[in-house]
């Protein structure tokens, strides 16, 4: 299983950053533009499934894996008999909550098994705690980053003033002075809520009208030409719910 077989080789505080983020895009994906194939995966009449994010971007739903003990940490078994004595929507809340536990023990495995330091681990633990939680993307509390908690949140499903948008949206009301470095920092904690990067000024954006997320045009196959003739965008995780019996 490639989430499981690693190769026997030291490993630098940038690379386990990496493997962690391949990892974490992967299981964000299942969680969400996947969804409906990781729903209809997590079958609970099949035995204890495990839910596995891939250092390439990737995921798989598999057994646990036999050897004991294990080449890396396996995250929670199960998750397929959950499936149907819960809302969705907790349910796959709850398979992020447990999906970022695993991601952190298997960086905390590496950095134990190749010797980092206190420096190093510290390096580590700061490049992690700059994304949003895979909870935070599923959940759509991302959009207010952890250093900006302080700041007001009743406009924390507003857009920020320079993202470009596919509809006309009516003017704001004019801002107190005093009002600009929120709006600053509001802007800077935007993510895309497909791949969790940080907002960009040299990219367009564009909103979900029902889950109001924010997504890069890339990940959600949105030009701006084509945004032009939308009236109501929904993502595809929105138009997965809808669609589904």
């Amino acid at each position: 299983m490639e989430g499981i077989i690693t190769q026997h080789t030291p490993r630098t505080v940038e690379e386990v950053f990496s493997d962690f983020r391949g990892r974490r895009a992967g299981l964000i994906k299942a969680l969400t533009f996947d969804m409906v194939k990781f729903y209809q995966t997590c079958d609970p009449e099949k035995e204890n499934l495990c839910l596995y994010g891939l250092p390439n971007e990737t995921w798989e739903v598999n057994l646990p894996v036999e050897e004991v003990p294990p080449e890396l940490p396996e995250p929670a078994l199960g998750i397929n008999f959950a499936r149907d004595g819960m809302q969705e929507k907790d349910w796959v809340s709850l398979v992020a909550v447990h999906s970022d536990s695993w991601l952190l023990s298997v960086a905390f495995y590496f950095g134990a098994r190749f010797g980092f330091g206190k420096n190093e681990s510290l390096h580590c633990i700061v490049m992690i705690n700059d994304l949003p939680t895979i909870f935070e993307v599923v959940t759509g509390n991302a959009k207010q980053s952890k250093d900006h908690s302080g700041t007001n949140n009743n406009n924390s499903k507003s857009k920020p003033s320079g993202l470009k948008v596919s509809k006309m949206m009516s003017s704001p009301p004019p801002k107190e002075e005093d009002e600009s470095e929120d709006e600053e920092e509001e802007e800077q904690g935007a993510v895309c809520g497909a791949c969790g990067d940080s907002y960009g000024t040299d990219e367009f954006w564009i909103c979900c009208d029902a889950c109001e997320k924010w997504f890069h045009g890339k990940c959600v196959k949105i030009t701006p030409a084509k945004a032009e003739h939308i009236k109501h965008h929904k993502c595809p995780s929105c138009t997965n719910k809808r669609a589904r019996p």
